[in-house]
């Protein structure tokens, strides 16, 4: 019986605790800061939102900044909690949506809660794996703009920053990303006064 639960412990942790020591703490397989400490690259997860998403679009288009789509997977579910069969299977279906839209294939993907199972781990395949290195804690409401801002004073260059344009996943709060449009609008001019350059991930993964 002992050796079982042992067994089950064992697999648990190899599939869960393992990958995540690996990509978010030493960065393996996984793409969290770019070298070029000129450019940083803001990525929204959750989208899109038919409020808050063409808010967003059009403060971005207004600062000159280009857009790319990824993948988040088809539900908003961590990986540690689904089988590798149907973690792979939502990655297919959210591509095939995707490219039906815009005609592009993604190969970028952010995996719910940033949270990588041993498959995804060791799975071969076209996808890259964008994590980030610094958010905002913008899901909820508390704080406001205020707290975003000044989480985000600490960007620095090359730095991959998590945000959300959209507040119906389980533990977020709708409006949350009404705080977060409030905050880019100064946010991105202070960055642009520290000399940084706003890019795509693709850009910013271009020197490695």
């Amino acid at each position: 019986m002992w050796v079982i639960i042992s067994a089950i412990i064992f697999f648990v942790l190899l599939y869960t605790v393992v990958p995540y020591f690996l990509s978010r703490g030493l960065g393996v397989k996984v793409f969290k800061r770019g070298r070029d400490l000129s450019k940083v690259a803001f990525t929204f997860d959750d989208g899109p939102n038919p409020i808050y998403t063409p808010i967003l679009l059009d403060l971005l288009k207004e600062n000159n900044e280009g857009q790319l789509i990824g993948i988040h997977n088809y539900l908003h579910h961590t990986n540690w909690f689904m089988s590798p069969w149907k973690v792979r299977k939502g990655l297919e279906e959210t591509a095939k949506v995707i490219e039906a839209i815009t005609g592009v294939t993604p190969i970028y993907y952010r995996p719910p809660r940033g949270m990588l199972n041993l498959f995804d781990f060791v799975r071969k395949g076209t996808y890259k794996i964008i994590l980030w290195s610094i958010m905002a804690d913008d899901w909820r409401t508390s704080g406001g703009s205020e707290k975003i801002k000044h989480r985000l004073a600490k960007i620095k260059g090359g730095d991959v920053i998590l945000l959300h344009d959209c507040g119906d996943t389980f533990g977020a709060e709708m409006d949350a990303s009404r705080n977060t449009i409030n905050a880019l609008k100064d946010v991105l001019k202070t960055v642009k006064k520290k000399g940084f350059t706003c890019v795509r991930v693709d850009e910013l993964l271009e020197k490695l």
